[in-house]
């Protein structure tokens, strides 16, 4: 009998964090498997994928490869646009596993922010060739057109101090300040008062760079109106044509100060990006400047190609495919717009486009809502203003709710083993999944929402939160995360209260979040008000810890001649007092002035409208076609945005950075307007709806409201309450004796 051979293999023992960051691995490589069709490999390659390493989380080209190139000489490193992950590949298979094994859960510092960083390898990481895209026709752009000491005299020459607002027209919009020269642009009408010039003309130092434009035959004849604006970090101007009637052919624009990105869109959908350097002279003639809306969205980095590109000609490097771009911080942007006042009717050849030539003028948006007066008029608010919205925007809200709350999660691992838990407005269903030891089941009035729940492998289905199809006291648990706060009535915010304690066993909890007046609390800022002057990329979605979206504003104008007007939606400013039972639009990061609102949601990207289409479906991202596998494909609006009062097609929304959750949208989006941006000439020329902006219904709690809610019911004990990062929290517990 053979004697029994020793085994020499000894188990490996890891650490609590090893075992952590292995787990966060396996859920990374399981999350890019899911959403994005990204297979990782088992066994060490030379490449790898970097999740949370990518332009979508903020992190810049240059601060991830000084990360990668410590663990060895690397070939090659792509980022694509908008996307939270990056693929790297080694020169060799042993750099690749230095790579796995340091880098992997390891904290990326990116600014003031920091990410973490989980590795798996992959077979292979295929590049594509960097395209480039046709400028639009008549668009020239001039770099270097100016050195730094014009630059500097430029600046100097325009005084932000002066207080004669008369004489400049200076005036502080709601995205820039702007001043004007020569002649004043009306933002009320979009058009200039040729007989009233103003008492300062193009200022002097301006000549110069004007007489070699015209020398340069950029232009024909002196421009006689200059208008000057100034973009802080995060500011922006709506997509706009330049109003026919006002201003002659040709347009130009100096950038100084910054660099920045100026998207450029026709009416039939094509989107070009172009990088305007500092000191860049912009030109737009003809179809550039009559038909194409040009804008810049408000954000605070934009994804710019990584090196300097080479001369394109008519060309420029495409934003949206690259993998070869990186972050650039915005900095403080002074643009100066020369233009010439026109004094004949304008005769171009777009009049589909044209004010002169009887293209009607865009209509004005509805009047915003009324406060409910009635249980009918509250429950026709939600439905329009809550229940449409976010059946709308489920996908994209997805895509911004990946992350559980921690103090939530602390919630739901207290509770025994086995406890049935229901998440009552579960939305994506993110905390469906925390703990895995309890039995739980989830509902949300959003279709779409539990559509995704589903798709996720998580058990949900259609129901009110004033009527859960469950048995009483079937629950050992009950959550409301950022649910009761869409209930327009005292008395209807009462009954979501009632519903969760019906459904607690005797001895039952239930956890409660609603968004709270207070963002500031205990001299601490929350998040959301925070994040309104970080500087982080658009999408960068640092304050999950509030319900509401993380994105930057960004609203928009109407396409229709106009020339940077302001949104038309009513809105609230930090010194406005509604006196009205009116429903206000509340501006996104700032502290609220009312308790009930609108809170504007920016849809990403527009959906097309195919003629006889009802305006179901479609709401697809044309460059996330190949993602058809993937519940991405689900991105489409599941209701026309013309038939929703809580859309308002008068405000545009441009492209954002996803998450690596990315595309998997929840919850609704609250009402629409129904006014239309483009002409009816404009609109058969296109069958593009530009992106919509919803508006949600809101009502946010003060403090100690809460608990007074809770209060009013029968046989529950508030166990604790809280403030949590601009939300107010309870926890009850039903009685023993219910």
């Amino acid at each position: 009998m053979d004697a029994p051979v020793e085994n020499n293999v000894k188990p490996v023992r890891r650490s609590k964090e090893d075992k952590k960051v292995i787990r966060k691995q396996l859920k990374a490589s399981h999350t890019l498997l899911k959403h994005e069709g990204i297979s990782t490999a088992p066994q060490p390659t030379k490449s790898l994928v970097v999740a949370n390493g990518g332009l979508g989380n903020g992190v810049s080209r240059e601060e991830l490869s000084a990360a990668l190139k410590q663990m060895g000489e690397v070939d090659k490193l792509i980022m694509h646009p908008n996307k939270p992950y990056a693929f790297v590949k080694y020169r060799s298979e042993e750099s690749a596993r230095k790579a796995h094994i340091n880098l992997n859960g390891e904290k990326l510092q990116c600014g003031e922010n920091s990410v973490t960083l989980y590795l798996s390898y992959v077979d292979s990481v295929t590049c594509e060739e960097e395209a480039s895209v046709p400028l639009p026709e008549g668009l020239v752009l001039v770099e270097d057109f100016v050195c730094s000491e014009e630059e500097a005299l430029l600046l100097a020459a325009i005084d932000w101090s002066s207080t004669n607002t008369d004489v400049t027209a200076q005036k502080a919009l709601k995205h820039r300040r702007v001043k004007h020269y020569g002649f004043e642009f009306r933002y009320d009408n979009n058009n200039v008062d040729k007989d009233k010039p103003l008492p300062a003309g193009i200022p002097q130092e301006c000549l110069p760079v004007l007489e070699r434009c015209v020398k340069n035959q950029h232009i024909d004849i002196m421009p006689d109106q200059l208008t000057v604006n100034q973009y802080e970090s995060g500011q922006g101007i709506p997509p706009h044509v330049d109003t026919h009637s006002a201003f002659e052919d040709t347009i130009m624009s100096l950038s100084l100060g910054a660099k920045t990105v100026m998207e450029f869109r026709h009416p039939d959908g094509r989107l070009v990006a172009v990088v305007l350097p500092e000191r860049s002279l912009l030109v737009m003639k003809g179809e550039s400047r009559f038909l194409w809306t040009h804008g810049i969205t408000p954000r605070k980095f934009d994804m710019v190609p990584a090196c300097d590109p080479q001369s394109f000609g008519d060309t420029t490097p495409d934003l949206r495919t690259s993998s070869n771009l990186t972050l650039s911080k915005r900095g403080t942007r002074t643009s100066l717009t020369f233009r010439k006042i026109r004094n004949e009717p304008c005769c171009c050849a777009f009049p589909s486009a044209c004010d002169s030539q009887g293209a009607p003028p865009a209509p004005s948006p509805p009047p915003p809502p009324s406060l409910p007066c009635c249980h009918a008029d509250a429950a026709l608010l939600e439905e329009q203003y809550v229940h449409r919205v976010y059946d709308a925007i489920a996908s994209h809200f997805s895509s911004t709710r990946h992350s559980p709350w921690p103090r939530v999660c602390h919630f739901l691992c207290s509770l025994p083993p086995g406890s049935v838990l229901a998440d009552v407005g579960c939305g994506n269903g993110k905390y469906l999944g925390v703990n895995l030891e309890l039995s739980a089941v989830g509902c949300d009035r959003s279709s779409a929402l539990v559509q995704i729940c589903a798709e996720r492998g998580f058990q949900a289905f259609v129901s009110d939160a004033l009527s859960v199809p469950l048995r009483a006291a079937s629950c050992d648990a009950c959550i409301s995360i950022a649910v009761i706060h869409h209930f327009s009535t005292q008395e209807r915010r009462l009954a979501a209260v009632q519903e969760l304690v019906r459904l607690l066993k005797p001895g039952g909890r239930a956890l409660i979040y609603v968004w709270a007046f207070e963002q500031e609390y205990n001299k601490q800022r929350s998040k959301y008000l925070k994040d309104h002057n970080k500087e982080l990329p658009e999408n960068h979605n640092p304050a999950e810890n509030s319900p509401e979206e993380s994105q930057e504003p960004q609203g928009k104008s109407s396409v229709h001649s106009s020339s940077h007007s302001e949104d038309n939606y009513r809105t609230v400013d930090n010194n406005q007092h509604v006196t009205d039972d009116k429903l206000s639009v509340h501006t996104n990061r700032t502290a609220f002035e009312t308790k009930d609102l609108l809170v504007p949601w920016h849809l990403k990207d527009g959906k097309k409208r195919v003629e006889g289409d009802s305006g179901e479906g479609g709401k697809k991202d044309q460059q996330k076609e190949k993602s058809k596998k993937t519940s991405r494909s689900k991105a489409a609006l599941d209701c026309n945005p013309a038939t929703s009062p809580g859309f308002d097609s008068n405000i545009f929304s441009h492209s954002s950075l996803d998450t690596i959750a990315a595309t998997h949208s929840s919850k609704p989006i609250p009402g629409c307007d129904t006014s239309q941006t483009c002409s009816s000439a404009l609109k058969s020329e296109s069958e593009i709806i530009p992106a919509p902006v919803f508006h949600r219904y809101y009502h946010v709690f003060q403090q100690g409201e809460l608990e007074q809610l809770c209060a009013q019911q029968t046989g529950v004990t508030v166990q604790s309450s809280y403030h949590d990062q601009g939300n107010w929290c309870v926890i009850l517990e039903k009685a023993l004796n219910r």
